[in-house]
């Protein structure tokens, strides 16, 4: 369980693309420890709010915190962009994300891979990164795959090697888009079972998913997203077990039924 301290802080998070409102007003908490999941319909939101966590999108009013400290802005409004390239890249490293497409280097083999950013960004050595990768590769259960290039995995293994390269930077927390909704039904479950044993390890989490068993498994606390906005909150028994509001309970009745 979650001790105090934030991981990742947004607050009243404002996202638009031109004159599209995306995200109206977001407040979220990721404690150590907490495994966050976002819920919602296409369109809700959810993936933007990762990806302005992460710093890879600008968003246009409210702050972002990691481990307390603020993300510095400059400009307002469209024109708003963060401020310190150093402090940016300070958070992304901290933050790995893994995405629904895997994004997987297709000239490198899966080692290489899940080494390359370690190296590269962080300029560890490469025999200690290898150690440390390929004991990752083993966690995820692909250790015989270490020199198959991504075109010769399955999605369910593409998946579990973007999970390995992501645990390689050693982050705070990991943040994951949609990380199952590529794959067919037996190849998610393979990835499942490494994210709720990760969930497991105690690590700081924010999931974005449509499957709601494996919310209802690895999350602490759920939100539920509804065009921008925070429609209903709080932890998996009451998100799922006893939805408060006609829009959620619409929205599992729908899910479940799919």
């Amino acid at each position: 369980m979650a001790d105090t301290d934030p991981v990742i802080e947004i607050r009243d998070l404002h996202k638009a693309y031109g004159a599209l409102e995306v995200i109206k007003g977001v407040d979220i908490v990721a404690r150590r420890g907490d495994v966050v999941s976002l819920i919602g319909s296409s369109g809700s939101g959810k993936s933007t709010i990762l990806r302005c966590a992460n710093l890879l999108e600008d968003s246009q009013q409210g702050d972002i915190l990691f481990k307390g400290e603020p993300v510095k802005w400059r400009g307002t409004g469209h024109g708003r962009h963060p401020a310190d390239p150093a402090q940016v890249l300070r958070i992304r490293t901290n933050l790995s994300m893994v995405f629904q497409q895997f994004n997987l280097w297709a000239h490198m083999t899966i080692l290489q891979n899940v080494m390359e950013a370690p190296v590269t960004v962080l300029g560890r050595p490469r025999a200690e990164v290898e150690k440390a990768a390929r004991a990752y590769l083993d966690k995820v259960g692909i250790a015989d795959k270490a020199d198959a290039f991504p075109a010769q995995l399955s999605g369910g293994q593409q998946q579990r090697a973007a999970i390995a390269r992501a645990l390689a930077m050693e982050p705070e927390a990991l943040l994951f888009d949609e990380p199952t909704s590529a794959l067919d039904p037996e190849l998610e479950q393979e990835v499942v079972k490494v994210i709720k044993a990760l969930a497991e390890e105690g690590r700081t989490m924010l999931v974005v998913t449509h499957d709601m068993r494996m919310a209802a498994d690895i999350s602490n606390h759920v939100v539920f997203l509804h065009e921008g906005r925070i429609e209903e909150q709080g932890p998996p028994d009451s998100i799922f077990g006893s939805p408060q509001t006609e829009r959620l309970k619409g929205f599992l009745s729908a899910t479940l039924h799919e």
